[in-house]
């Protein structure tokens, strides 16, 4: 592990949450990074939309590195990029495709659970022998678990906590430096995470959820803003573009 990968790591700090404003070029790095970042973290979405790709894996990794070679001219801040299910069909594959993006700079990856267009999950020991894999290239992983993934929290919020605890036990003896938990906004099941899980937490930050202060209250150590960047973005673009095309002067 490199001295810049070690200062990432250090960044994620129960209560004093890393927050990621997500981008998906070398222009939203450099912009996010004039407002005070202290991290740049891709997003799978924005970077595939970015090019008129769907997310998914849709995006080739060839592609991705190319597009973290655009950021990394850009900033001297530490770049960690979502690649998805790690591109590779098995955890060798895994290894190489991420020893790939530690070679060209980057200094942590975000790796899901389940494979591109699955619902299921992987099982905990091919989820775990495929962030080993990653681990083991000396990059910092945030370790994605979908658990809570189409879950019903009102019924079954315990068992899930159980599920993401256990994997989250598996995913740190494999090496994962943190525990990303999207589709998760209930404090009580957030809190109870952040107790018991042997790595830092990273939650997405979602409209109607807790808010930042709310969320370090908890316990959260990073803080994820995911898709909803790009996407606000584009919403800002069409709007603009339909007054202009509608005959009215833009906002800009």
């Amino acid at each position: 592990m490199t001295d810049k990968t070690r200062a990432f790591a250090a960044l994620h700090v129960p209560g004093d949450p890393l927050i990621l404003v997500n981008i998906w070029d070398a222009g939203s790095a450099r912009a996010v990074a004039a407002a005070g970042a202290k991290a740049i973290a891709t997003g799978s979405f924005g970077v595939a939309g970015a090019q008129g790709r769907a997310d998914g894996e849709d995006f080739p990794l060839e592609y991705a590195l190319d597009n973290l070679a655009r950021i990394l001219a850009v900033t001297d801040l530490p770049v960690t990029i979502d690649m998805e299910s790690g591109y590779g069909t098995d955890a060798a594959a895994v290894g190489a495709s991420v020893a790939q993006a530690k070679a060209a700079g980057a200094v942590g990856i975000n790796m899901e659970d389940r494979m591109p267009g699955d619902t299921a999950l992987l099982s905990i020991s091919d989820a775990q022998a495929r962030y080993r894999a990653a681990a083991d290239t000396g990059i910092f992983v945030n370790a994605r678990c979908d658990v809570f993934r189409g879950g019903d929290i009102a019924r079954d919020g315990d068992a899930l906590v159980a599920a993401t605890l256990e994997r989250a036990r598996a995913y740190a003896d494999a090496g994962a430096g943190s525990l990303f938990v999207p589709f998760l906004l209930d404090p009580k099941c957030i809190a109870a995470i952040c107790e018991a899980s042997p790595l830092p937490v990273n939650i997405l930050r979602g409209k109607g959820g807790p808010t930042h202060r709310e969320l370090a209250g908890l316990g959260v150590a990073r803080i994820s803003h995911g898709h909803q960047p790009w996407a606000a973005a584009m919403a800002w673009l069409t709007a603009q573009a339909q007054q202009v095309l509608g005959g009215s002067e833009p906002d800009y």
